[in-house]
């Protein structure tokens, strides 16, 4: 059975979007297959949880740098 990768903390500005979003792949991958580790499940979940959290906040300032550029094009 393969593991996931643990990283620093989700909130730690060094896990980037696209390594949060292999890793919730990677737990995706081990949580589907046949040999699920019932003792690890609850600690994937909320590693899952955790990197959900992180992409929606990268998004949204993503977003919202998106909208100030767009803006000051505007304005120009």
């Amino acid at each position: 059975m393969s593991k996931a990768k643990k990283p620093a903390v989700a909130t730690d500005d060094s896990v980037g979007y696209a390594e949060a979003v292999a890793e919730l792949e990677a737990i995706l991958e081990e949580l589907e297959s046949d040999d699920v580790d019932v003792d690890a499940l609850a600690e994937h979940v909320q590693r899952a949880s955790q990197l959900i959290e992180l992409c929606r906040e990268r998004i949204g300032k993503a977003k919202l740098r998106i909208e100030e550029v767009v803006t000051q094009l505007d304005n120009d």
